[in-house]
């Protein structure tokens, strides 16, 4: 598979949450961070995404917010 998006970070499925419509999933990326992604449910199945499966997260944003306290 060829993209164009530059930020891709492989990790494994840490957790499946499934919804009514979407599902929250969890991938645990190298050195133990995690990335939470929320998709709809269809996609998640249509994925066969579950617990230890390898996933990659891309990350396409024009804007990402950091805040403080």
């Amino acid at each position: 598979m060829e993209i164009s998006a530059r930020n891709v970070i492989k990790g494994t499925v840490k957790s499946v949450n499934h919804g009514a419509v979407n599902s929250e999933i969890v991938l645990e990326l190298p050195g133990g961070t995690e990335l939470v992604a929320v998709i709809t449910k269809s996609s998640a199945e249509r994925l066969g995404l579950s617990v230890g499966k390898t996933a990659h997260a891309i990350i396409k944003a024009s804007n990402v917010m950091l805040a403080t306290d």
